[in-house]
């Protein structure tokens, strides 16, 4: 099993930027893919991105791409989540998970381990 911790939420304003972090520890792996979602009050959890591992591909939601940018420090064993140009619409908890092996998903199911989630509010 893999451990997750995120941080780096907060409040900020429309047009700023946060990195998120996520911490694993356990059996994790830098070749097993990593996804960010996220979940908005009375809303369904949605993908954000992800990373296949072993130094693959990435992929991003439609709603995201060209503000976000995954990444990942393998001697840390953490996964970053740098989300620029902010907005409303980006508020939500999101939540990493992780797969147990080199692939993502856009499907939350197709991952074994989530965080607890991190608070983003952005304000307008």
């Amino acid at each position: 099993q893999v451990q997750l911790v995120e941080s780096g939420g907060g409040l900020v304003q429309v047009g700023g930027s946060l990195r998120l972090s996520c911490a694993a520890s356990g059996r994790t792996s830098s070749t097993y893919g990593m996804g960010w979602f996220r979940q908005a009050p009375g809303k369904e959890r949605e993908f954000v991105s992800a990373d296949a591992g072993s130094g693959g591909s990435t992929i991003y939601a439609d709603s995201v791409k060209g503000r976000f940018t995954i990444s990942r420090d393998n001697a840390k064993n953490t996964v970053y989540l740098q989300m620029n140009t902010l907005k409303p619409e980006d508020t939500a908890v999101y939540y990493c998970a992780a797969a147990r092996g080199s692939f993502y998903s856009t499907n939350s199911r197709a991952y074994a381990d989530w965080g607890q989630g991190t608070q983003v509010t952005v304000s307008s």
